[in-house]
């Protein structure tokens, strides 16, 4: 059984403009981060749920470009983001704006960023759906179907682990207490352990190779 944490460290990865800093803001209950793109990673801390929150907002690749065309520096923040909450982010949330399509140039977009950070990452990942509220009737299970093989593939190799937010109801504490217990989960999965990145990778980054 998932046990409750009384912290928890957080990492928000994905495309620009598909909702990372609203998403934190959700997550943290008010309006810690600012909804201008940054280039660099953003930590903020807040008490959620009885339990002390840390968030990192790292800066997003463009939607449909693969790793080979993002920037050196991107990369490098990508890497950061996981030493900046020590010893490791609990999980890293991949997100996803439910109202973007998700095809096979988004889905090596997703496969290529995430893959700097070694294998091991996928399995600390949960993918976030944002602006859950434009599903109007559809379920997520039926979008999820809809979109097809590439997003299933990234569902896939997350171990079929995902949420669905809906950013303009902040009311709503449920969606983030239940976001939280999946993340605890996340944790139990990975025999109570946390995501660390391998000295060898962040040593070639911060060195700039």
């Amino acid at each position: 059984d998932a046990q409750h944490l009384s912290e928890l460290r957080i990492v928000l990865m994905g495309y620009r403009a598909a909702g990372k800093s609203s998403t934190g803001n959700t997550i943290l209950g008010s309006e810690e981060f600012d909804l201008k793109t940054s280039a660099q990673c953003v930590r903020r801390h807040g008490e959620v749920a009885d339990r002390h929150i840390t968030v990192i907002d790292a800066p997003g690749w463009w939607r449909n470009k693969s790793v080979k065309k993002s920037p050196k520096k991107l990369k490098q923040e990508i890497l950061l983001s996981v030493s900046l909450c020590p010893p490791g982010p609990h999980a890293v949330l991949l997100i996803i704006d439910v109202d973007d399509r998700f095809k096979e140039d988004e889905r090596k977009a997703f496969q290529g960023h995430l893959n700097l950070l070694g294998k091991r990452v996928w399995s600390h990942t949960i993918v976030l759906f944002t602006r859950g509220d434009y599903l109007l009737d559809t379920s997520i299970e039926q979008h999820i179907e809809s979109e097809g093989q590439d997003l299933q593939w990234l569902l896939d190799k997350c171990g079929n682990r995902y949420h669905v937010l809906n950013n303009k109801n902040r009311s709503d504490d449920t969606q983030i207490k239940e976001l939280l217990e999946k993340i605890e989960q996340t944790v139990a999965q990975n025999n109570g352990c946390h995501f660390e990145v391998d000295r060898t990778i962040l040593q070639k980054v911060v060195g700039g190779k």
